[in-house]
């Protein structure tokens, strides 16, 4: 049962137990998420009673999604970080929606044995140090990696490449600086078409986007590529 306070959305405000049971936390949960500033302060109300609102209840489920992805505290802390402080939770709700669409798969902790199943091979020292180098796996224990299960076949034919590993690394550097800077410019003409869509709308949208947008790139960038080599053989 909620009180009969409102916070400034004009909706009934929440206690902090009524916010813990809303969001499926803890109220020490709540807490420890407001002292690292990840939930803005409550409204005081009478008594000294902190009151909490919509905004509360949708940053709380954004963060659950984030952490759902594999996201360690530190980087959800920067992902809210660079978020406007005064998105609405209809805005909340829709970075929540697109997160859920477009993150990838999360990370698999699976043993060495296990490893070299998926591999078909054995995996020397040094294949393993080359494969935590490229961010494709991170050893945790002795007998246990915790593994990009998207980018592992990947790596796994980049340790037969007749190539360095810094010139690897190197090209790694490459690909994720302008991934980056096209994923920054695709995302803000997306917001400007989903801003004013149900959060509902925004996740379908996104889950039909995200293929045609990975293929266009990928299909682009192998055109490019394909160009910049056939002039670097011709000399022209």
């Amino acid at each position: 049962m909620t009180t009969d306070a409102t916070t400034g959305d004009a909706e009934p405000a929440l206690t902090i137990d009524e916010l813990a049971a809303r969001a499926g936390v803890t109220v020490r949960t709540v807490r420890f998420y407001g002292s690292r500033g990840l939930l803005p302060p409550p409204e005081i109300g009478p008594r000294r009673v902190g009151h909490y609102g919509p905004g509360h209840v949708a940053r709380l489920a954004l963060i659950e999604e984030l952490q759902q992805q594999g996201m360690t505290l530190a980087a959800i802390e920067r992902y809210l970080r660079r978020l406007p402080p005064d998105l609405s939770p209809h805005d909340l709700a829709i970075h929540r929606a697109v997160v859920a669409s477009w993150a990838p798969e999360a990370a698999e902790r699976v043993s060495r044995r296990e490893l070299e199943r998926r591999a078909g091979r054995p995996l020397t020292s040094g294949d393993l140090e080359r494969l935590a180098a490229m961010d494709v796996l991170r050893q945790e224990t002795e007998d246990a990696f915790r593994v990009d299960a998207g980018l592992f076949r990947l790596g796994l034919r980049l340790l037969d490449v007749p190539l360095s590993q810094e010139a690897i690394l190197a090209a790694r550097k490459v690909l994720v600086e302008h991934s980056r800077a096209a994923a920054r410019e695709l995302a803000q003409l997306f917001r400007g078409e989903v801003a004013e869509r149900d959060a509902r709308d925004v996740q379908s949208l996104s889950e039909h986007m995200h293929p045609l947008v990975v293929q266009a790139l990928l299909s682009t960038f192998q055109r490019s590529l394909r160009e910049e080599l056939s002039e670097w053989l011709t000399g022209s």
